[in-house]
């Protein structure tokens, strides 16, 4: 398809904005006799299809097979077409020889564009923050999302949601879903992880919390394999106590997964150590405020000025660190406040 220099550069900006990979390709010098000029683009897609004018049959096989790798790599190269293999040429620039008779060279500036992967943040903790702003500078778009999310917290993400609703991020679907929760609205965080059906989701907490979140994600009716899926704990193992460490451990880990494929492994119980350093073991934090009430379901103490969580059972209100303990309360009031000794 031969379409014009503008119209190529159009066509650039919509796959890009599509987050469709592709290579933009420049003549940038020839000497004739050649069909092509200097200033001459076309796009090149993974499907091999040419769409705009660079030469004829004699450049388009190199062009296709050096696009063919450029696109794996993400590195850009600068090629010669010319009927004249030499073994001199200037450093940087690869020679192919021209399998027609016309006897012109061509030098082609190759340029592969591939979106940046897609990183959902869900979370305003210090740890969500940080890793917002590592990612950010290691190759990642990202979008942060949080009730109260606003370019203060998140100066570096390409897009800001203040909520939990992620069903219209400017990526499309994300390629990773980190939830950093830390202890602020966990199971709302994960359910919101789960709408976006993204094949990597992890969670900044020890195996023993998600363990907690995973039985009652399930009991919430979502697909179990999904949510046996979930990385918990995440990153890579360096020994990491403050919330900065904790996010280059995890930039890590999406790191590796996007470079070498598939998964991370880990060992639970060493990641349990460098996460549960900085984070909670259960679903909130302590308080040293003077009005506080129990958690019945896991014993936390919880600030009553500050509750979310708060269900009332024969005339008395109790108080929860997050909505699983809610959860399992409202289920069975009894076997809780039984479990406490407290009188019914």
């Amino acid at each position: 398809m031969v379409i014009k220099s503008d119209n190529v550069l159009e066509m650039a900006f919509s796959l890009k904005r599509q987050r469709k990979p592709f290579a933009l390709v420049s003549v940038v010098r020839c000497e004739s006799p050649t069909s092509a000029k200097p200033g001459a683009k076309a796009i090149v897609d993974t499907e091999g299809n040419i769409h705009g004018w660079i030469g004829g049959g004699c450049a388009q096989p190199a062009v296709l097979d050096t696009v063919k790798k450029a696109l794996k790599d993400g590195q850009a190269r600068l090629i010669r077409v010319s009927p004249r293999k030499n073994s001199n040429l200037e450093e940087g620039i690869i020679d192919f020889g021209m399998t027609c008779h016309s006897g012109g060279t061509l030098d082609i500036f190759i340029d592969p564009i591939i979106a940046k992967p897609c990183l959902l943040v869900i979370g305003a903790s210090p740890s969500a923050q940080s890793l917002v702003a590592l990612a950010c500078r290691s190759g990642f778009e990202v979008v942060a999302a949080f009730p109260g999310a606003d370019e203060d917290m998140f100066a570096d993400a390409v897009q800001i949601i203040d909520g939990l609703d992620v069903s219209a991020l400017d990526c499309g679907k994300p390629d990773y879903v980190v939830v950093a929760t830390q202890g602020k609205r966990d199971e709302q965080g994960l359910e919101a992880a789960l709408s976006t059906k993204a094949d990597y989701i992890a969670f900044i907490a020890s195996a023993r919390k998600m363990q907690k979140m995973s039985s009652y994600l399930k009991e919430r009716d979502h697909d179990a394999e999904l949510v046996d899926a979930i990385i918990a704990p995440v990153g890579i193992e360096i020994g990491a106590i403050s919330y900065e460490e904790i996010a280059l451990s995890v930039v890590a880990g999406l790191v590796k997964a996007r470079r070498l494929g598939g998964k991370e492994t880990h060992s639970a119980s060493s990641h349990a150590t460098q996460t549960e350093q900085a984070l909670s073991s259960c679903c909130g934090s302590k308080t040293n405020e003077s009005d506080q009430q129990i958690d019945p379901v896991c014993g936390m103490t919880v600030d009553v000025g500050t509750a979310e969580y708060i269900s009332e059972y024969q005339q008395k209100k109790y108080y929860f660190c997050c909505a699983g303990c809610l959860h399992s309360f409202e289920k069975s009031p009894v076997k809780y406040l039984s479990d406490q000794g407290q009188h019914l």
